[in-house]
Order: C-alpha cells, then sequence, then structure tokens
C-alpha cells in the first residue's frame, strides 16, 4: 500500500504552526543547553497503530535541521494497541524535537482511531467490499490524506485477521494509492439524477459516456428505489446477467424504502433473519434493522425484489451512515451487501483523537511527571 505521505507544514513554518510554549522552551534550552531526550507517544484508549504520516513528517524535519532523531516503534502499522501504551519512543535532541511535539501528534491521534474504526467495520462484515467516501466530511486536504491512510491501515488488517474483503478503493485521485489503486472510483451523485430527470435517463447517460465501466446507479433520488432498479436492469439485461450492474441505496433516515412501513419491515427480516429482530436490541440497533433510510430490512426487500424479477446478478450498494455501530448491525441481519460507500469511520467523539507525547528521559536520567509512570521504557 503506498500513498503520497506529504510533508506539511514546511520547515520554515513549523513555528508559526507549534504551541508558543514549545518556541519559548527552544529558546530556553537553546541559551542554557541542549540534552538528549526520550519522548514517549500514547493514548488513552484503544487504537489501531498507524504512525506512518506522523514519523515521516518527523523525520523529514530532523533531516532537513541536519539533527538525528530515533524513533523506536513498538507496534507494527496495523497493530491492536492498549490504552495508555507507549505507541512508539522518540530520541533525539531536545532543542530539534520540543517544537514539533504539536505537529506529529496532530498527524497521529485522528489517524490511529480512524484506523481503529476500518479494522472493526471490516472485520464485522468480511465479505463486503468498502469503498472510502470520506473526503467531503474532512476538514481539508491534510485530513482527508491522513483518513484515507488510516482506512487503508485498518482494512490491511483486517484481510490479515479474517480474510476480509476490506477497503477496495476509494473515491478521490488524490489518495487512492493508499487503497492499491491509481484512481478514485464512483459513479453519479444525485445531482446526475436532478440533470437527467430521471434515474434511468441518468443510467443511460453514464453507460453512454463510460461504456466499459460498471454501471453503479443511484436509486433513492425520486422515492422509488425498487421500482427505478428495475428499470434500469430491464433496459440493460445484458450488464444485468453480467454482473455489471449495482443499485445503490443512499435512502436518507427520513422516510422508508418505497414499499416498506414498520411491519412490512418486521415481515421481510423474520423472512431471512428472524433471530437478528428476537433478541436484545436497543433503539439504534432497531433503527438501523427496520427503521427508515437504509436499514437491513430495506437492503433485503430490494435484494427480494431484484432475484424475484430475475436479477440475481446485481449487486447492492449501500450507503449512508455505516459506521462501526451500522456494521455490526448488519452482521447480525446478514444484510446482503456487496459494497458499502462510507467516510463514517471518521472518528466521532474528538477528544478520544488526543495523543500526547511525554519526555520520560533526559540525558539518560529517567525522568517523567508523576502519575505517568507506566511510560518508562521496562
Amino acid at each position: 500500500m503506498s500513498g503520497r505521505c506529504t510533508s506539511r507544514p514546511a520547515p520554515g513554518e513549523i513555528g508559526a504552526w507549534t504551541d508558543r510554549y514549545f518556541d519559548r522552551t527552544k529558546a530556553i534550552v537553546g541559551r542554557f543547553g541542549d540534552v538528549e531526550v526520550t519522548y514517549a507517544v500514547f493514548m488513552r484508549r484503544p487504537v489501531v497503530c498507524a504512525p506512518r504520516l506522523a514519523v515521516d513528517w518527523l523525520v523529514a524535519t530532523m533531516e532537513a535541521r541536519g539533527a538525528r532523531v530515533t524513533v523506536d516503534r513498538m507496534y507494527g502499522e496495523g497493530d491492536w494497541v492498549g490504552a495508555g501504551e507507549p505507541i512508539m519512543y522518540i530520541s533525539g535532541s531536545l532543542f530539534h524535537l520540543v517544537d514539533l511535539e504539536t505537529l506529529y501528534l496532530q498527524k497521529l491521534g485522528a489517524a490511529c482511531v480512524a484506523a481503529y474504526n476500518a479494522l472493526t467495520m471490516c472485520t464485522d462484515l468480511p465479505e463486503v467490499a468498502f469503498l472510502a467516501m470520506d473526503a467531503r466530511h474532512c476538514a481539508g486536504t491534510e485530513m482527508a490524506e491522513m483518513m484515507a491512510y488510516a482506512a487503508g491501515i485498518g482494512s490491511e488488517a483486517a484481510r490479515r485477521r479474517v480474510g476480509a474483503k476490506g477497503f477496495i478503493g476509494n473515491a478521490t485521485d488524490a489518495t487512492a494509492g493508499y487503497f492499491g489503486q491509481t484512481e478514485g472510483r464512483g459513479t453519479m451523485p444525485h445531482a446526475l439524477i436532478g440533470y437527467a430527470g430521471s434515474t434511468l435517463r441518468a443510467a443511460e447517460m453514464y453507460h453512454e459516456a463510460f461504456p466499459d465501466q460498471d454501471l453503479i446507479v443511484l436509486v433513492d433520488y425520486y422515492g422509488r428505489e425498487l421500482t427505478d432498479s428495475l428499470a434500469v436492469c430491464r433496459r440493460f439485461p445484458g450488464l444485468a446477467a453480467a454482473g455489471r450492474i449495482g443499485v445503490r441505496l443512499d435512502t436518507h433516515g427520513g422516510r422508508y424504502v418505497e414499499g416498506l412501513d414498520p411491519q412490512a419491515a418486521y415481515a421481510v427480516l423474520e423472512r431471512h433473519v428472524p433471530k437478528a429482530i428476537r433478541g436484545y436490541r436497543t433503539d439504534t440497533e432497531l433503527r438501523h434493522l427496520t427503521g427508515t433510510g437504509v436499514s437491513a430490512a430495506a437492503i433485503w426487500h430490494l435484494r427480494e425484489a431484484l432475484d424475484q424479477a430475475g436479477f440475481d446478478k446485481v449487486r447492492i450498494v449501500a450507503s449512508s451512515g455505516f459506521g462501526p455501530a451500522k456494521c455490526k448491525v448488519m452482521s447480525y441481519a446478514k444484510a446482503p451487501i456487496d459494497v458499502i460507500g462510507t467516510g463514517s469511520y471518521l472518528p466521532e467523539n474528538w477528544q478520544e483523537t488526543y495523543a500526547t507525547s511525554d519526555i520520560v528521559s533526559y540525558g539518560g536520567r529517567t525522568s517523567v511527571k508523576v502519575g505517568r509512570e507506566f511510560l518508562i521504557r521496562r
């Protein structure tokens, strides 16, 4: 797996982007004498180790300064890391390292949490292929790169652990390398459906423009998920029979998929996965099973309609809020999903993404603030 691994900010910009007290500490150390230090870097919650962007930037910056740095990684990429366990130890000149802490921590914490989420989702649904569609939810291009990298790390870990299909691609060319691809994937947004005036016409336009590509069609724009799915399949029976059509459910949570209501939703799950609705379920789990939007019942309902019409080779692509909790419910319900498009592996609670870096050694003398003795290397 490869990616761009861009290096931001540039060396001359670091002072403006780091915490001011680190800049002042650097000035003091420069005046009173440098010392070799070792930092322990950790997080307060379990995560998946995803340090490459942080480490690559740190090493490149230290090289630009002509300074030596040693990074002792305690875990490999994709390894599970417990709360409070040092992810790595960083050793080098305090003068050259002290003003870098703000920035390498920014590049570490969120990536580790997102990788954890991606691992969980792919492990719960090992037979489903995932597409990373997080770019529009990111706060700028640097975050978008970080999240793509994290999804790739979590996905690879799921492949090693359970043979999951994992993330097979993403939405943008810039970060496709993190998924072993050369370009982003995607067919049509809702805007194309509105432009075309009908779901079927949008499918026709797309196939005419890109005849060699598989035809993945959004089917929720007009609230006729089943009707429009079948219309597209009947228009392109050869593609349907060859498995080159996918119908994407992205129904929002304000309404049920065409043909469903609460009673019908329970009935469809009763036909296919009765155990999914007979155990204890929280309100959120029940909503994912039988509620509005892209529920497990909605997916089974669409699968039924496609199969009954003879389109059993047509794939179902699901999107809309597929984070760890929803993926787990889809696993309970054995939902017949072929592909999930999601950006919901992004950290939900940003406070959980905070990585911390504490110095544990000064000039070979062990020292750390009271309460953080667990960071000292054993």
